[in-house]
């Protein structure tokens, strides 16, 4: 069974310490690393012709962004330190597209950095966190 982890990365704090976390893991392992970075998106929307075609254009600029300042560097270093890294780039609810990137890949494990997150929003919405020790059918890291 291949040995491969997950590491949720949104280039914060919380995202660095998840990705050095998982890193160390994977050279220790000998683990190749999915980096999944998630732009938050929500399909339910009511929207003319014209406004889906903006918001794919948007989409399309915001994507292409993410792989060139986030994902492109991030995987750069990890070749560099010799590991094995590739890199997903997805729209979608943040836990629910970690858990199919995990799925997909046939992951051992998702990594993600804790925010911390405690307030109203989390207890209304709930947090990646949470969905994730929930919900994730592989084991998570949730790195403090």
């Amino acid at each position: 069974m291949p040995n491969v982890l997950v590491v949720g990365y949104d280039d914060s704090s919380a995202g660095q310490r998840a990705l050095d976390f998982a890193a160390e893991r994977a050279r220790q392992t000998g683990a190749t690393l999915v980096v999944a970075h998630v732009l938050e998106w929500s399909p339910y929307s009511f929207l003319t012709v014209e406004e889906l075609a903006e918001r794919h254009k948007r989409r399309e600029a915001e994507l292409t962004r993410a792989q060139q300042a986030i994902v492109e560097p991030v995987l750069g270093k990890l070749h560099k330190a010799g590991l094995e890294a590739r890199g997903e780039l997805r729209y979608g609810h943040i836990a629910d597209t970690l858990i199919a990137i995990a799925v997909e890949v046939g992951a051992s494990e998702i990594v993600i950095g804790r925010t911390g997150e405690s307030g109203i929003t989390a207890r209304v919405f709930g947090s990646v966190a949470g969905t994730l020790a929930q919900a994730a059918p592989v084991p998570c890291t949730i790195v403090p």
